[in-house]
């Protein structure tokens, strides 16, 4: 028997028998656990696919790797173990349809048995004490949206870490996953589950459903709260309720019928008591009125003991909390991790790259003559006062000093490198320079369209987010760049962006993360993304914090453990007024004594405005380099990064000589394109590697040379005119005249345009008919003689 035959024949129906399949609740699936790394040119490397996964009220219990009868029953066993470890589920079994083995991945013990386990059996041996909750949530399925969504493995197992915190009675659940793996489905399909098992706070004490819970999603900016309303959209509309402060100014209050809550901490943290004082709008509910919050991006301050937002979480402290959080290290974000403990689930930016959840990318270096400035008296200060001997460096640069030329220079030298026609964020140091950078690009846009680029930062408003929406549109291709500052770092889902250019530092290695994360998402025909790095940020990718497994946290000081299990004392009325929150009247801040104004406006005013001497901005020279960088931070070659793209290149030539004598002749070089193409490294791949290499304009055979020995390639111009004395050594006027015409052709559109198949209408072009080239460069045989033999001295 062959696997297929095995499995229908001797697995299937032991399966059956045992129930799987038959019992209700229980079904066996093939699962596609990743689709497999992408690899260029619209492919994938190998899948991970496991052959049965046991499913069981909502939990997948086990997992099968079969191999054909005639193979040991523990050939596949260390597959099974893999799958069974990423799906986790707690069994893993190997079998040849005649042998059955399995292995306990949670106590290591390992065996062979008779028979299949039963659905009831292999539940019992999973949860070794029942959980009705974990058994309510389990018969609740998933929101597929008509068939449309299907849970990927990692979202599973965040799905049902984060239930079973909540079925075990915890009240703060960390989920921390890469940006662009699905933080918002995950969160709405807990609450999917939540609201139709009827889990609340009560229900939770009682033991019983109840009432259905209200839930609130948390978030710091309304795009993401706009996005959380639209993507619960499958609830009952009168379930959904989008708080904001015009809902509340037209009512008079905040309002409390429905079942989940939209809003940003902002508004949450602005409103007005009965008399017309500033009072915060949360305090109108009551401290238990919400029964689970979800906190989106978390990370954000939420967490942080001396912040505002902390006042929100501790006033609706009875509540159980769930925080999302893309970042996984604990330097930057102690105070989050302390206030949530332990994430329950983690997945990794390096897990989605090598998964294929997520896009690869490289980096693209640049550095200038005016990356750091000290002023010369030929210089014109237009405005503000210049600090004569000081040394202006990038962190100074459009918010301390400006100046024109610089950011004009450095527009047009990315313009020249990006397609104009891809998707592009450009993040900017202030919301004034996004402006700034905007006009740039307009004023040497390539398209006649007037939103060609447009700005998306905090003042832009309704507007902005408009734009915003457009360039989320996949189908729309205006907006086409977006410059912003720091509104887009983080939270937007923009899945076709190709180029991420920053012109302004990046000082935490949690913002670095974000807005790598704005590239990753997937989309059709995208093999990787291009960040054109002007502020030297890709030193992050050597910080140790990069990616990989979180720190253990430290226990909490007061009691010792972690998380936290101290007593938290509801929040209590204030002593003055008596009102929680505090509505006591606040002295008004007092105004800057420089300024006379609050908030301060000193340093906005010393923002000093250079203009460049005559002549100076025609000497700013640019270096640059492109860096390749695995999903771990680690720096690669490009030949390794072109092979985890394409594959390995195939060993169709010994070294460099017999490459260069298999090219130089156009049959050969025919022979060896398409056995290059049969293995994965066809002409559109090659060209692709050209552009990865910044080799657009060289010969495919120096692309191959580049990957095969990192030989630096040079130009199709380059190449002609270093090899024109061998060329034209030998021929006679009319030849050289038509060698100089294919020479032309060669340089501007490459290589394709000396293939044989190519003569004829080359002679078309340059001699309009046959008869005619004849007249000038003798017989058929001899055009075409001086057409082949030439090419040996081009690649000699």
């Amino acid at each position: 028997m062959n696997e297929a035959e095995t499995r229908a024949e001797l697995i299937d129906p032991g399966l059956r028998e045992a129930g799987w399949g038959v019992a209700e609740g229980s079904r066996v699936g093939r699962e596609v656990i990743a689709p497999g790394r992408l690899i260029g040119a619209g492919r994938r490397g190998k899948q991970d696919i496991a052959d049965y996964v046991l499913f069981y009220r909502g939990q997948k219990l086990g997992v099968i790797e079969a191999k054909k009868r005639e193979l040991p029953v523990t050939e596949g066993l260390a597959q099974a173990k893999r799958y069974a470890e990423r799906l986790q589920a707690r069994f893993a079994f190997a079998t040849n349809g005649t042998g059955i083995y399995r292995v306990d991945m949670h106590t290591g013990e390992e065996g062979e048995l008779d028979d299949w386990p039963s659905p009831d059996k292999l539940w019992d041996a999973t949860f070794e004490r029942p959980q009705p909750w974990r058994e309510r949530f389990g018969a609740i399925p998933f929101e597929d949206k008509g068939g449309f969504w299907q849970p990927r493995y990692y979202q599973h197992n965040a799905i049902n870490r984060a239930l079973e915190a909540i079925a075990e009675g915890r009240d703060r659940i960390l989920l921390t996953l890469a940006t662009g793996t699905g933080k918002t489905a995950i969160a709405f399909q807990i609450a999917w589950k939540l609201f139709h098992a009827r889990w609340s706070l009560a229900a939770r004490a009682s033991g019983e459903p109840g009432r259905r819970p209200r839930i609130l999603f948390l978030a710091d900016r309304n795009i993401l709260a706009n996005q959380a309303f639209n993507d619960f959209s499958a609830f009952p509309e009168d379930a959904l309720v989008r708080i904001d402060p015009a809902v509340i100014r037209k009512h008079g209050r905040v309002p409390k019928n429905g079942s989940l809550f939209f809003t940003i901490f902002q508004t949450f943290m602005t409103g007005t008591d009965e008399d017309g004082n500033p009072a915060p709008n949360f305090g109108d509910y009551p401290p238990d009125f919400f029964d689970f919050i979800v906190i989106d991006e978390c990370h954000r301050g939420g967490a942080h003991d001396e912040s505002n937002w902390r006042g929100i979480l501790e006033y609706f402290a009875p509540a159980v909390q769930l925080g999302l959080t893309a970042t996984p290290k604990r330097t930057y974000n102690a105070d989050t991790y302390a206030y949530f403990g332990e994430p329950v689930y983690i997945y990794s930016l390096k897990e989605g790259i090598n998964d294929g959840y997520l896009s690869p990318f490289k980096v693209r270096q640049i550095a200038t003559t005016l990356d750091d400035y000290i002023y010369t008296a030929d210089d014109q200060v237009i405005e503000g006062e210049v600090e004569e001997g000081r040394r202006y460096s990038e962190d100074d640069f459009n918010r301390v000093i400006e100046i024109k030329e610089r950011e004009a220079y450095r527009v047009r030298l990315f313009m020249k490198q990006i397609n104009p026609r891809e998707k592009t964020l450009v993040f900017c140091a202030t919301q004034e320079h996004a402006l700034a950078v905007r006009d740039l690009i307009n004023q040497s846009k390539p398209s006649s369209d007037p939103n060609y680029c447009v700005r998306v930062t905090a003042n832009d408003g309704a507007e902005g987010e408009r734009f915003l929406r457009l360039f989320q549109d996949n189908e729309k291709t205006i907006p086409t760049i977006l410059t912003t500052s720091q509104k887009l770092s983080t939270g937007v889902d923009a899945r076709n962006v190709r180029n991420i250019v920053l012109m302004r530092p990046v000082n935490s290695m949690i913002e670095f993360k974000q807005i790598i994360g704005r590239g990753t998402r997937l989309y059709d025909g995208k093999d990787y993304f291009t960040i054109y790095d002007f502020v030297k940020a890709y030193e992050h990718f050597n910080d140790s914090e990069w990616d990989g497994e979180p720190l253990e946290p430290d226990p909490c000081g007061m009691c010792g453990n972690q998380p936290c299990t101290c007593a938290v004392n509801p929040p209590r009325p204030c002593p003055v007024c008596g009102e929680l929150p505090c509505a006591c009247e606040k002295e008004p801040p007092e105004p800057c004594p420089a300024c006379g104004e609050y908030p301060c406006v000193c340093r906005k005013r010393r923002k000093v405005k250079i203009k460049l001497a005559d002549g100076k901005e025609r000497t700013i020279r640019h270096m640059s380099a492109t860096s390749f960088w695995s999903p771990d931070g680690k720096p690669m070659s490009a030949a390794q990064f072109v092979e985890n793209l394409f594959g390995e290149l195939p060993e169709l030539f010994r070294n460099e000589d017999e490459l260069r004598e298999l090219w130089s002749k156009p049959m050969t070089r025919k022979a060896l394109l398409e056995g290059l193409e049969e293995k994965g490294y066809g002409t559109e791949q090659l060209r692709e590697i050209g552009r990865l290499i910044d080799a657009d304009n060289s010969d495919l055979f120096d692309v191959l040379a580049y990957v095969a020995w990192a030989r630096p390639p040079i130009s199709r111009a380059e190449r002609v005119e270093s090899h024109r004395p061998l060329i034209f050594e030998s021929i006679d006027y009319s030849q050289k005249e038509f060698l100089e015409f294919v020479l032309d052709h060669y340089v501007e559109r490459g290589v394709t345009e000396l293939d044989p198949e190519k003569l004829p209408h080359l002679i078309d072009l340059k001699y309009h008919s046959v008869n005619d080239a004849v007249r000038e460069l003798g017989s058929i045989d001899n055009i075409r003689n001086t057409f082949m033999e030439f090419q040996v001295h081009l690649y000699r």
